[in-house]
């Protein structure tokens, strides 16, 4: 199976003696993310997340289907991952990683199971039709972070994406196009980020944002996923190494400081995408029309 290219041990010990003086590679602080780029696609619900090297695309679709049996008023919602082999040599087609697997279960956790999304909203006759939302998580490069990259792609393309609009008559339901009807934005309950931190020496040191070759030598992963209003949807521990409960304490209070950023960074492209878009006015046109 395709591994890894592993660094030196020179490399090895290059880092772990640099952590041990608190400097890093790149210069950042411990506690910082490395440059974080936003993109929006032409097409609503497609994000593109540059975090340093690693880059990230995800994409929202949509389709009616029936409800779930057990489930008749709610929509459906599903996270698919991708992991491109032109990303890593690691990854390989229809051979699940054990990043890729964790990284399924951390987004489920994080973005379905904390219910981001209100699958209600997407109910469109109870027991018969819903809407199906799939979001796409397509890994291009990967130069570490991958966790914390993700989970700013798939909730900025949520936010993003916009539903067509639903006629019901009876049990009858009609899709309305863009040019009938402007369409909706999801129904967002929260917005929950990952923030990803490596710890090193025994759990003794801990840093943010960790790229590839410190993720080679780290002892440990901590993920935190929380909103910004400092409620915690999750912790996850990958790892050896002991974590003192006390710098775990210190551990939410950072990433609290960064979900805060992330979020108003996001929010900050989604409405200069807003604007870009109404530019000329489409958005104009539709509402001019609806107003008719």
């Amino acid at each position: 199976m395709p591994r890894e290219a592993e660094i030196s041990v020179n490399e090895r010990e290059f880092i772990l003696k640099a952590l041990q003086e608190s400097v890093r590679l790149d210069g950042r602080a411990l506690d910082a993310f490395r440059p974080l780029e936003l993109t929006f696609g032409d097409e609503y619900g497609v994000a593109d997340v540059k975090l340093g090297r690693t880059r990230v695309i995800a994409r929202i679709s949509c389709e009616v289907t029936a409800p779930l049996p057990e489930r008749k008023f709610d929509g459906i919602f599903q996270i698919i991952t991708e992991f491109s082999p032109m990303a890593s040599p690691a990854f390989e087609v229809g051979r699940p990683t054990d990043a890729e697997i964790i990284l399924s279960r951390i987004l489920e956790k994080a973005i379905r199971r904390s219910n981001a999304l209100d699958t209600e909203s997407l109910c469109i006759i109870a027991g018969s039709k819903c809407f199906a939302l799939r979001a796409d998580v397509h890994i291009v490069d990967h130069d570490g972070g991958l966790i914390d990259a993700s989970c700013i792609a798939v909730m900025a393309a949520l936010q993003h994406f916009r539903r067509p609009d639903v006629l019901v008559e009876g049990e009858k339901a009609t899709i309305l196009s863009v040019r009938e009807r402007e369409p909706i934005p999801l129904s967002i309950l929260h917005q929950p980020l990952c923030v990803t931190f490596s710890y090193f020496e025994d759990g003794e040191r801990f840093l943010v944002d960790a790229n590839m070759a410190e993720e080679q030598v780290r002892q440990a992963e901590v993920i935190i996923t929380m909103n910004r209003h400092g409620e915690v949807c999750q912790i996850a521990k990958y790892g050896g190494a002991t974590v003192d409960p006390l710098a775990l304490l210190n551990c939410n209070t950072i990433a609290l400081q960064k979900v805060k950023e992330l979020s108003k960074f996001i929010q900050q492209k989604l409405e200069e995408d807003v604007k870009k878009k109404d530019k000329g006015g489409l958005m104009a046109e539709l509402s001019a029309e609806n107003a008719r």
